[in-house]
């Protein structure tokens, strides 16, 4: 990697117009007070890298399952998956990645499979790293079934400032570990329901790479992982 490529990464297309929109806006601030152009020409710095889609090199083994989202686990917990998916009523480990608006927010597929089933529900904007945002908020669910035929649910909920879940992929599509499937602006929380027995290989606390840190892995039979912070 080049050191402008360090610094310059590809934006996702949702993000032309925001940037398109804010650099307008810094113009005319500049015309305004020189000094509000400069904070103008800050945000429209922070819209690009915002919506910054950087390649991610994902794990090529079979049964691992990837981070879907840049952030923080913010809660790992049993949950029955929303029920708009028509996957089993039974409680599963559910683990939750906060997203801040400083994170690059592309959603990647947490495992390779079909999409069983994309479901919509409106909701409220509450503060996404709460628990009872899973429920309350704003979701986008998506089921996706892998090639032995165990499911797995990937949810995209909106925050306190998001106000728009976007999902590229519909029901028969099939995707790629790591593909991207979706984004959410501007700061929001994905949640991964494991299959039946699978433990996750992380800690409340720790910071995911979208598309790379492994999550699980389905062929493995070991505990939860604990940790500590030092």
């Amino acid at each position: 990697m080049t050191m402008l490529g360090t610094f310059i990464k590809p934006m996702h297309p949702e993000g032309r117009r925001f940037v398109a929109i804010f650099a307008v806006i810094a113009l005319v601030l500049f015309l305004i007070w020189t000094p509000l152009g400069w904070i103008g020409v800050g945000v429209t710095v922070w819209c690009y890298y915002f919506f910054r889609d950087p390649q991610r090199t994902t794990p090529s083994r079979e049964g691992l399952l990837v981070s879907p989202a840049d952030g923080i686990v913010s809660l790992i917990e049993k949950a029955v998956p929303p029920a708009e998916l028509g996957m089993a009523d039974e409680a599963l480990t559910r683990v939750s990645v906060f997203m801040n608006v400083f994170n690059c927010h592309v959603n990647r597929a947490p495992i390779a499979g079909e999409i069983a089933a994309v479901a919509y529900r409106p909701g409220k904007f509450l503060n996404a790293s709460l628990d009872k945002a899973s429920e309350d908020n704003e979701r986008n669910s998506v089921c996706i079934q892998m090639n032995d035929g165990r499911q797995i649910a990937v949810v995209q909920i909106a925050g306190l400032v998001a106000r728009r879940i976007v999902c590229f992929v519909d029901k028969g599509r099939t995707l790629g570990t790591g593909e991207r499937f979706g984004l959410i602006r501007f700061g929001s929380r994905l949640d991964v329901y494991l299959p039946d027995g699978v433990q996750p290989m992380v800690s409340v606390g720790q910071s995911m790479v979208a598309g790379e840190t492994v999550l699980a892995d389905l062929t493995s039979d070991e505990p939860a992982r604990q940790a500590h912070t030092g």
